[in-house]
């Protein structure tokens, strides 16, 4: 009904037909609350709100952002069986770069007109070309990286906490499990670049603090001989090795390790695990001598958003293998869509309204996926716990958790330093 219509409908029923006249008002008043508008923007329309995937679906990190499509696509099925964001539908437009810089250019400029925003922007290399314009265009963007030099942007979501910090996380449990100790080297072999260096960040004020001495070993993302640098640390008595490498990399490295016999732990960086590794004759020594710092629940951990997408996945894609990645893919999901909600409530799904939401965002519940999650402060980690897992060929996802989720003190310290 229209005001016209409802205000002569309530003028003319007489208080005999007081049932009707109840019915008929609601009616009324729910057609004048709908006439609300909400604001929109691009990707946005009556029925659908379009989030855009930029991500590499057939070059070297094809496995891992495959099964991050599965996360984001196993909780928007949830949520939009639930009757989705303002009552539409969230749709994914996909676009594959091959983990090319031109191509990744190519296929932002097609699909930012298309969309609200970006639930995932695959590659450091990418993102760094493309950050210039998503200033430029507000456009909300979570990027696949934990790199903290991404914090400053106001327009980034990183779900969970920065290389740095899960470092420092992994090498507290080291050092409470009695394996480093005040005075002992610890080596760190890292790729040049936003990841590696972060991670170095950690290591370097771990060792500022506890009194460790880190032995550094750069390499490039393509060095594929690590002999000399394994053989380096191992000269220098390193009593544990943090990797911050790409999982070829991570084989590698304990490969050559094993060759020379040498049974020193390995803390690996999340980004630096992929469950082929298990596939190759370095499996025995990997699930021996590997421990993997994530923010991120393992596929098969104790949390109870773990077991949910666990199931969800099952359900989905029966007979199929998962990974870690599923569950970030998920937990990005999530929380991507809690930020559309808070837009939606306030009536604004514009590109302004969604950041406006995003910094409102705090103290988020992801049902342990990653810790609580807090958007208000451009410059500081959305989370700061860390998991322990180690790498299990039996286990579903090829990682078993080993500690729930915890902050380290020097974590808090560190974040006390931060400016």
């Amino acid at each position: 009904m229209d005001k016209e219509v409802c205000m002569s409908f309530r003028r003319r029923v007489a208080l005999p037909a007081a049932l009707v006249l109840t019915v008929a008002m609601a009616a009324c008043g729910a057609k004048e609350q709908a006439a609300v508008a909400v604001k929109t923007g691009p990707g946005v329309d009556n029925d659908s709100i379009s989030l855009g995937v930029l991500t590499d679906m057939t070059g070297p990190f094809k496995s891992s952002a495959l099964l991050r499509i599965k996360g984001y696509e196993l909780y928007l099925s949830q949520l939009n069986d639930r009757g989705g964001v303002c009552g539409r539908k969230v749709e994914l437009k996909l676009k594959d770069h091959g983990f090319d810089v031109q191509k990744a250019l190519d296929g932002y400029f097609e699909i930012e007109p298309e969309v609200l925003g970006l639930i995932e922007l695959a590659g450091a290399p990418m993102t760094a070309a493309i950050e210039p314009d998503l200033m430029q265009t507000r456009t909300l963007t979570a990027p696949a990286s934990w790199a903290a030099s991404l914090l400053g942007n106001p327009q980034m979501m990183i779900v969970g906490t920065t290389y740095d910090l899960d470092v420092i996380n992994g090498l507290d449990y080291y050092k409470r499990k009695g394996i480093i100790k005040e005075g002992d080297t610890v080596g760190h072999v890292y790729v040049d670049g936003s990841y590696g260096g972060n991670a170095l960040e950690g290591s370097k004020f771990a060792a500022s603090q506890w009194g460790l001495n880190i032995a550094e070993q750069k390499i490039g993302e393509t060095t594929a001989d690590l002999t000399r640098q394994i053989g380096e640390l191992k000269a220098a008595g390193a009593k544990a090795v943090v990797l911050s490498t790409v999982p070829q990399q991570t084989a590698v490295a304990v490969g050559v390790a094993a060759a020379m016999k040498w049974d020193v732990p390995f803390m690996v960086n999340v980004v630096g695990f992929d469950p082929a590794i298990l596939e190759t004759p370095v499996s025995a020594a990997v699930q021996k001598q590997v421990s993997v710092v994530t923010s991120v629940a393992p596929f098969s951990g104790n949390a109870a958003g773990a077991k949910e997408v666990a199931a969800a996945f099952q359900s989905k894609y029966p007979g199929e293998k998962s990974a870690i990645y599923t569950v970030h893919g998920y937990a990005v999901a999530m929380a991507y869509t809690a930020v559309l909600e808070k837009a939606c409530k306030a009536n604004d799904l514009t590109r302004d309204g969604v950041l406006r939401a995003f910094h409102d965002t705090n103290g988020l519940d992801m049902k342990n996926l990653t810790g609580a999650l807090h958007f208000s402060l451009v410059g500081r980690p959305s989370s700061t716990q860390s998991y322990i897992t180690r790498p299990d060929a039996n286990a579903p996802g090829a990682l078993t958790q080993v500690e729930d989720l915890f902050e380290s003190e020097l974590v808090k310290a560190k974040g006390t330093r931060a400016k």
